[in-house]
C-alpha cells in the first residue's frame, strides 16, 4: 500500500526520500486544488521530481486513503507501553502526552 509510494521499481526518480515526502505535503497544502500549474509548482516546491512523477504519487496517497477509510487496510495492533510499572493504553498514552493550555 503506502510503501508503493515511497519506492517503486524502475528509475531512482521514481524514489521519493522521507525529505522529499515531506516536501510534497507541504507543496499540497501551500498550493491547493485550484492552484494554476498546481503539479509544476508542488515539483518545483519537492525538487527531482517533475510534475507529471508528483500527480502520480498523489494518486497514490489517495488510493492509499481510499482503502485506510473503507476499512481495507488493518489498523496495527500496537502494544501497550509500559512505564514504572504501570501500563498505558494507546487512549491513556497520547492522553499523559497532551498539554492543556
Amino acid at each position: 500500500m503506502a510503501s508503493s509510494s515511497f519506492k517503486s521499481s524502475g528509475s531512482s526518480s521514481s524514489s521519493w526520500t522521507l525529505k522529499q515526502n515531506k516536501k510534497f505535503e507541504d507543496a499540497l497544502v501551500l498550493y491547493p486544488e485550484d492552484t494554476p500549474d498546481r503539479w509544476q509548482k508542488v515539483a518545483r516546491a519537492v525538487g527531482g521530481k517533475t510534475a507529471e512523477e508528483v500527480k502520480r504519487h498523489y494518486d497514490i496517497l489517495l488510493q492509499d486513503l481510499m482503502h485506510i477509510e473503507s476499512g481495507k487496510v488493518p489498523l496495527p495492533n500496537y502494544k501497550p507501553i509500559v512505564s514504572n510499572g504501570s501500563e498505558y493504553g494507546d487512549e491513556q498514552r497520547l492522553m499523559k502526552n497532551l498539554k492543556l493550555q
